[in-house]
């Protein structure tokens, strides 16, 4: 287009200096002998419009020369504009002279396809913690002469919180942890729930009652359950947590969400956040989830899940069951998601800059839509060879080569019929992680034990795996 442009103005320039001339000018200097001949206008004068006349064509020249000009540069800005697009069609790519041409391109297509990009997750993340950093504030400020469980700063798990995503961004769902301490005389004791026959370790949270008469700073506004009588505590102090959120001696799950989404919707005109967002509590039995709808329209997805720690460790107890587990609701599952948040957040701080392992993690996620195969062993596949490959080779120009890993190790494991879980019996675990004694020492977990059980539900898991592969490496 700009090529004809130009072709078109050189040829409008030609016409202008071989037509008009011999016309206009023409006309101009007869007109202008003739106002020589009969005009009684002093010499100076006429001699002073001839000049007048010739710099007004030589301005004419220069100013089509400088559109010209200005044609060319841009032209040349336009053609450097095209090449950088053309190198740098994936800006998170590492420029190399051993990159092979056809596999970026082949990224390229995967990224559009599958859109690998990841939604803005870390500053909307920011904003679901701001929000729920001051929403705890006014429970601690509510809840503090009370013997209700103490409300932990919150700590982002899930995909959304490492980084990643399976899901759309408007389908994003942005989970939170909310850790719980016993409240002033309480304390917490986690016993083994052996009441049924689980993959996931189950557990139960006893709440006893501690002395409070002695200690480093006792607090004399309060009594010591286990020193006054009980019509005396009536009286004179709030009820125990055991009288509350718990059914019998144990922390109850249900009671503690309902409790809790009562404070939310009774407080929420309190959170500054209340002023560019409104809030609905959605309907769930062991959380708090809540959408928020800001003034533009755009919403955000927020689950709180609430947590006890297992000493020190980053293992925790979750009172969210699992989709295929549904436990009573004073059994409390054992969760790993904190020590695999904190795995990823590790691994970014390692890993090359633009390390594709989040990319791989979301294309394989679209990839395996349909197979069988959990979000879950997936991830726990890919933490497996971030161990096992060093993390300089998973620069993004690798990003095919690590995808392909990736599919061929779950295809073994499926012939296997065994998966191991990240956190049990692993050697290669990163020291930055903290785990209970006995997890090193244990059996690891197999995540494909209904395929050891089921031989038919293998065979079926291995047609549609074998299928998504000739989809993966044909349907392009």
């Amino acid at each position: 287009m700009i090529i004809l442009l130009l072709l078109w103005l050189v040829q409008w320039i030609h016409h202008y200096l071989n037509v008009y001339p011999d016309q206009d000018l023409h006309q101009q200097r007869t007109q202008m002998l003739q106002e020589l001949v009969h005009s009684t206008v002093e010499p100076s004068v006429v001699s002073w419009e001839a000049v007048l006349s010739t710099a007004l064509q030589q301005w004419l020249f220069w100013a089509i020369a400088g559109a010209l000009v200005l044609l060319l540069a841009l032209c040349w800005w336009l053609k450097e504009r095209i090449c950088e697009v053309n190198s740098s069609r994936d800006s998170e790519s590492e420029e190399s002279e051993e990159e092979n041409p056809a596999e970026m391109n082949m990224i390229w297509i995967f990224s559009r396809r599958f859109q690998l990009s990841v939604p803005k997750l870390v500053s909307r993340r920011r904003v679901v913690q701001e929000l729920l950093s001051d929403l705890l504030q006014v429970s601690h400020s509510l809840f503090s002469d009370s013997f209700f469980p103490v409300l932990e700063p919150v700590i982002g798990v899930g995909s959304a919180c490492e980084g990643w995503s399976p899901h759309e961004e408007e389908d994003v769902i942005y989970c939170m942890f909310v850790p719980l301490k016993p409240p002033h005389g309480h304390a917490f004791h986690l016993e083994p729930d052996t009441t049924g026959e689980m993959p996931q370790t189950r557990m139960r949270i006893r709440v006893g009652h501690v002395c409070t008469c002695t200690g480093k700073q006792p607090d004399q506004s309060k009594l010591c359950f286990l020193h006054h009588s009980e019509q005396e505590l009536k009286r004179k102090q709030v009820t125990s947590l055991l009288h509350t959120l718990c059914t019998g001696p144990y922390l109850d799950g249900e009671k503690i969400a309902l409790w809790f989404q009562t404070f939310v919707i009774s407080a929420w005109s309190v959170v500054p956040q209340s002023h560019h967002y409104s809030m609905k509590v959605l309907p769930s039995c062991r959380s708090c989830k809540m959408k928020l709808v800001k003034d533009s329209g755009r919403s955000l997805l927020v689950e709180m899940v609430f947590s006890v720690q297992q000493g020190d460790s980053d293992i925790f107890l979750s009172s969210q069951p699992t989709e295929a587990q549904f436990p009573p609701s004073t059994t409390w599952l054992e969760s790993y998601a904190v020590a695999e948040a904190k795995f990823f957040r590790q691994v970014a701080m390692q890993a090359p800059r633009h390390s594709c392992h989040l990319k791989c993690l979301r294309l394989c996620a679209h990839l395996l839509e349909g197979s069988g195969i959990s979000v879950y062993a997936l991830k726990t596949t890919v933490m497996h060879l971030l161990t096992l490959i060093p993390l300089s080779e998973w620069q993004h120009k690798y990003l095919l080569m690590r995808v392909d890993d990736t599919m061929h190790y779950l295809r073994c494991c499926l012939e296997e019929k065994r998966l191991k879980h990240f956190f049990f019996g692993n050697e290669d675990m990163p020291e930055e992680i903290s785990l209970p004694p006995d997890f090193q020492e244990a059996q690891p977990l197999n995540l494909f034990q209904h395929l050891v059980q089921d031989p038919a539900a293998q065979t079926e898991a291995l047609k549609k795996f074998d299928k998504l592969q000739y989809h993966l490496y044909f349907g392009f």
